[in-house]
């Protein structure tokens, strides 16, 4: 594999409400740091909504000789609001690629269920319920296809007049993206049990198609039975739909940070076999899941990130972070250093 990679995040915007609340930059030098030095990757997918962030994060982590996967995050936009940010942030991007920095411009990520104009629904939460109506969601699918690509039939030549890189877009697999448009396939892919069986077939396909394949997110929560659900993991989180914030846990969950761990490794071993070009193990860190004590309102379980947040302390192992890397760290650090 010749990118190998993380999310990290900078704070996902939803109705104004930052996944991120505090985003200082010594601290964010020094968590690309660990991503660069013990994690051993040597590309990071720097995500969000706010663009001046995506470009500090973007800077320091071309600073340390990281490829730079500068992927802005939109959520409940028009099109013609999207098209502003991706144009805003072809800028930006272009800039730092001509200071020498290695960058692809990534142009958003699962755009027709985060944004509005794709599925029925103005606000996210609105669109994420119709992802459990499983009738109303297959009639609405074969509708976004055209839509997507419409968008983007406009937009990356508009993107490729400010940003002279390479260009792709984190789809997922039901978009219908026409990849003829970028340089790059990307795919946020993850493995549940429906589709196990079928899982490797899938991804030796994709990289059939000739051009290459990066897997812009994989990764799973830190509960027993979390891998089966792959990104249905994070359903199991109760939002206040009004605040936009996590308010607790739909059941009791057993932690689990051997099965996050496993998946983790056990997909990287299928990429690299398939001759996947890139991959981006989701994420860093959520600071929006913090590890709580007892157990039922610990929202770290429902987590993908590879460490664990505290709120009142600092870790053992980076005195200087609160955060402490959990068994999924030290499984991917051991794969990427091989």
């Amino acid at each position: 594999m010749r990118a190998k990679g993380i999310n990290y995040d900078t704070g996902f915007l939803n109705r104004g409400v930052s996944s991120r609340p505090t985003f200082e930059p010594s601290v964010v030098r020094r968590e690309l740091q660990v991503i660069r030095d013990d994690l051993h990757c040597n590309a990071v997918r720097v995500t969000g909504g706010d663009a001046e962030r995506l470009e500090l994060a973007a800077t320091i982590a071309a600073e340390l000789g990281l490829e730079v996967w500068f992927s802005p995050f939109t959520c409940d936009l028009s099109f013609d609001e999207m098209r502003d940010v991706l144009l805003d942030c072809a800028e930006r991007a272009e800039r730092l690629r001509l200071r020498g920095a290695e960058v692809v411009l990534v142009l958003g990520a699962e755009i027709s269920l985060l944004n509005r104009g794709f599925l029925p629904g103005d606000a996210l939460h609105e669109r994420l319920e119709l992802l459990h109506d499983v009738p109303r969601l297959r009639q609405e699918i074969p509708k976004i296809p055209p839509l997507i690509n419409q968008f983007f039939a406009t937009t990356v030549p508009l993107v490729r007049e400010r940003f002279g890189g390479k260009v792709t877009y984190a789809a997922m697999p039901f978009e219908g993206v026409d990849w003829a448009l970028f340089d790059i396939v990307s795919v946020d892919m993850y493995r549940s049990a429906q589709v196990a069986d079928r899982f490797a077939d899938a991804i030796r396909a994709m990289v059939a198609q000739g051009k290459p394949l990066a897997i812009t997110e994989f990764g799973a929560a830190t509960f027993t039975g979390a891998a089966d659900l792959g990104a249905g993991a994070i359903d199991v989180v109760e939002w206040d739909n009004e605040t936009v914030q996590p308010i607790g846990l739909k059941g009791e969950f057993v932690r689990n940070e051997h099965e996050q761990a496993e998946y983790v490794r056990e997909l990287l071993e299928i990429f690299d076999a398939a001759g996947v070009d890139s991959c981006f193990v989701y994420t860093f860190v959520l600071y929006q899941m913090p590890y709580r004590e007892p157990p039922a309102v610990d929202l770290d379980v429902a987590s993908y990130g590879v460490v664990k947040v505290y709120e009142q302390q600092f870790g053992t192992r980076y005195p200087d972070m609160r955060w402490e890397p959990k068994q999924a760290f030290d499984t991917l650090a051991a794969w990427y250093g091989r």
